[in-house]
C-alpha cells in the first residue's frame, strides 16, 4: 500500500463501510446479498479492489476490514463500535456543554454579566451552532 491516503467512492466504499460495521470476516456472498448484486463477481470484484489497496485482509472465515485510517474519505468519521460519528460531533458536544455552563454561571453569579462573559457566552454559543450545523452536514451526506 503507498504511503498516502486512499481514495475510495461509489459502490467500493459501500463494501468497504458494510465490512468495517460488520466487525467480523465476511463471505462473497454475505456481501453480495448486503449490497444487492445481481451475482457474487461483482462482490468479489470490489472485495479484490479493496484487498488491493490493503484495506482488506482474507482469512479462513472470509475477508476482513483492517483499519479506516488510511482512506481519506473516512477521515471526518470516528468508529465508535458499529456505528461511524462526524468527528464534528465531539467538538459540537463540547461547545454546547461551555455555553451550558457559562448559561448556568452567570445566572447563579451576579458579578458574572459583564462584557468579558457575554462575549465568551456568544463565542460558545456560535462555535456551538456552527459545530452543529457541520455534524448535521456530515451526517446527511454520510460517506458515500
Amino acid at each position: 500500500m503507498s504511503e498516502g491516503k486512499t481514495e475510495l467512492s461509489g459502490t467500493t466504499l459501500r463494501v468497504y463501510i458494510y465490512m468495517l460495521k460488520a466487525s467480523k470476516p465476511v463471505g462473497v456472498r454475505e456481501v453480495q446479498r448486503a449490497m444487492g448484486f445481481k451475482s457474487p463477481s461483482t462482490a468479489l470484484y470490489h472485495i479484490t479492489k479493496l484487498l488491493d489497496q490493503g484495506l482488506v485482509v482474507k482469512d479462513e472465515d472470509g475477508y476482513r476490514a483492517i483499519g479506516s485510517s488510511s482512506v481519506s474519505s473516512l477521515l471526518m468519521f470516528k468508529r465508535i463500535g458499529r456505528v461511524l460519528v462526524p468527528r464534528f460531533l465531539f467538538y459540537a458536544v463540547f461547545f454546547t456543554s461551555a455555553t451550558a455552563m457559562f448559561t448556568a454561571l452567570s445566572l447563579i453569579y451576579e458579578g458574572l454579566r459583564g462584557f468579558p462573559w457575554i462575549f465568551a457566552l456568544a463565542m460558545c454559543l456560535i462555535a456551538s451552532a456552527i459545530m452543529w450545523i457541520e455534524t448535521f452536514r456530515l451526517w446527511r451526506r454520510g460517506v458515500t
